[in-house]
């Protein structure tokens, strides 16, 4: 009877999430409608969409569960890092003059944001491969996530579960893409508020914890509240940094902005947006730094490999929670995962099928044919994410190979662009190459142990330090963008262009 509760409940947000896609997907046929929602999203739906399209069960379980496991309580900090630095100061500094200039030219995709911004077809084609190509490890992360937390609680063999998820997804993309995820995301994340306000209530509730009373206990202990030393700040500030800002660059949550329907509807979305995500992210990253609550290192040593990833759902696992509360929390991490992949898929796809195939190979492709073309690679995408999800990589090391390469690369050329005339196509170029190069080392490694190409310590020690080398190739990326913009503009290879922020952000 108990599973099948949770069963029932899963049940009933899949049938709801269809029924979304069903009624918002009518008449929704254009690229403007599948990738940016025809610019008319309100506040609560792109900052409850931005929220949900950030955390999935990448972060509960991956990341949760990963800075539970080597700094204790302190892991909170990176949960409080992203509502303040990923959510809040992204909003204030991004979001509305992100939207005035994507409206006022037409921009659709982060490849066609960069080539309008520095006239070069070839900085689109590059950027469009390295999207498409590289968030498929994070894309396959996500699928991961949920399926460690139904093989604990579930146990249902996760090739079933992956398979679910994908199919899910698929039928959001198809349905219609931007309006329908920005509904299906609004409705999925009031599920997540309601579902971390009840598991953490419960977890802390819950005897291995004991309360408040416990937790200060705990605070107390070597393993609660660890002293760290040098490298260990250095690996726990690069986490916050790199899961905060890495966000500031990465497509599929760039894209949250285009579809903002004015200057109030933005100045909301802050408020909404940071609360949101102050809620889950802390809410998770503390429900993972309990886990010394709960298990002692051996017996997390002795959970399927990779160990960290299998944290949080025995913690779910052995606070006894109530059935409904099981299926509730399922249906969070089904709903947050589901919605990162969507909007991971819809960026992926309409960058490679716009901005590579349609411009290179198939201009003459109309509206709907392009529309089409965009779900079909957008499957595509599904399809190839589900097959790296089944390799033995750890969820926390495929996430930042993806936002380290991708942030490093393009964070630079869009976010000083909408600050900075000076910022030209020879310094963008400069900082893309130079944050692509110094984000692929972990990347490189960790392909290099898979094919078995080599065993060294030294390649296992730089595939594990993916975040380090993120936020040196992001803050790299900035410096070579800014100083090689400005010995280019003394050479006289200044550019000029109507791309610039000049008003607040109009009702279209």
């Amino acid at each position: 009877m108990g599973n099948l509760t949770v069963w029932i409940t899963i049940g009933v947000y899949i049938a709801v999430i269809i029924a979304v896609g069903l009624i918002s997907g009518k008449g929704k046929k254009s690229v403007a409608d599948l990738t940016v929602g025809g610019r008319n999203a309100g506040a609560w739906l792109s900052a409850l969409s931005y929220g949900t399209a950030y955390f999935s069960a990448v972060m509960f379980v991956g990341y949760a569960g990963g800075t539970g496991f080597k700094f204790g309580l302190w892991g909170i900090l990176a949960g409080i890092g992203n509502g303040i630095f990923g959510a809040w100061l992204a909003w204030v500094v991004l979001a509305r003059r992100t939207r005035e200039v994507t409206q006022r030219l037409d921009i659709q995709t982060m490849p066609q944001f960069l080539e309008k911004r520095y006239q070069s077809s070839a900085m689109r084609v590059f950027s469009s491969l390295v999207i498409f190509v590289f968030l498929v490890p994070y894309s396959a992360s996500v699928y991961k996530g949920i399926a460690s937390v139904a093989q604990v609680l579930l146990k249902v063999d996760d090739t079933a579960c992956l398979i679910v998820i994908a199919l899910v997804a698929m039928l959001i993309l198809l349905f219609g893409g931007y309006v329908v995820q920005a509904r299906a995301d609004f409705i999925q994340g009031i599920m997540m508020i309601v579902g971390m306000a009840a598991l953490l209530f419960c977890i802390i509730r819950s005897s291995q914890v004991g309360g408040f009373s416990g937790i200060a206990e705990y605070a107390k202990t070597d393993l609660g509240l660890p002293a760290l030393d040098g490298p260990k700040w250095t690996a726990l500030i690069s986490l916050v940094l790199m899961t905060s800002f890495g966000t500031w660059g990465l497509p599929h949550m760039i894209q949250k902005y285009f579809g903002i329907r004015d200057d109030k509807q933005a100045k909301r979305g802050i408020v909404i947006s940071t609360a949101f995500c102050l809620l889950i992210a802390g809410g998770g990253y503390f429900i993972g730094s309990l886990c010394y609550r709960f298990f002692t290192p051996d017996q997390i040593n002795a959970f399927p490999t990779p160990q960290t990833d299998f944290i949080v759902p025995n913690i779910l696992k052995a606070a006894s929670l109530p059935n409904i509360l099981v299926g509730l929390t399922l249906v969070m991490l089904i709903a947050a995962s589901v919605t990162t992949l969507c909007s991971i898929s819809l960026t992926a796809s309409s960058v490679l099928s716009l901005d590579f195939i349609k411009k290179t190979f198939k201009s003459g492709l109309n509206d709907k044919k392009s529309a089409n073309m965009t779900k079909i690679v957008g499957v595509v995408f599904i399809i190839c994410s589900y097959f790296v999800a089944n390799t033995k990589t750890p969820i926390l090391d495929m996430m930042s190979y993806s936002w380290g390469i991708i942030s490093g690369s393009f964070l630079a050329p869009y976010a000083v662009a909408l600050f900075w005339k000076g910022l030209n196509k020879v310094g963008a170029w400069a900082g893309i190459l130079v944050g692509f190069f110094v984000a692929m080392p972990p990347a490189a490694c960790k392909l290099a142990l898979v094919f078995k190409l080599t065993e060294s310590a030294t390649a296992t020690d730089i595939a594990g330090k993916g975040p380090f080398y993120a936020v040196i190739a992001m803050v790299a990326s900035i410096v070579v963008c800014v100083v090689v913009s400005l010995i280019a503009n003394a050479a006289g290879k200044k550019q000029d262009s109507e791309f610039f922020y000049s008003s607040v952000v109009k009702a279209k």
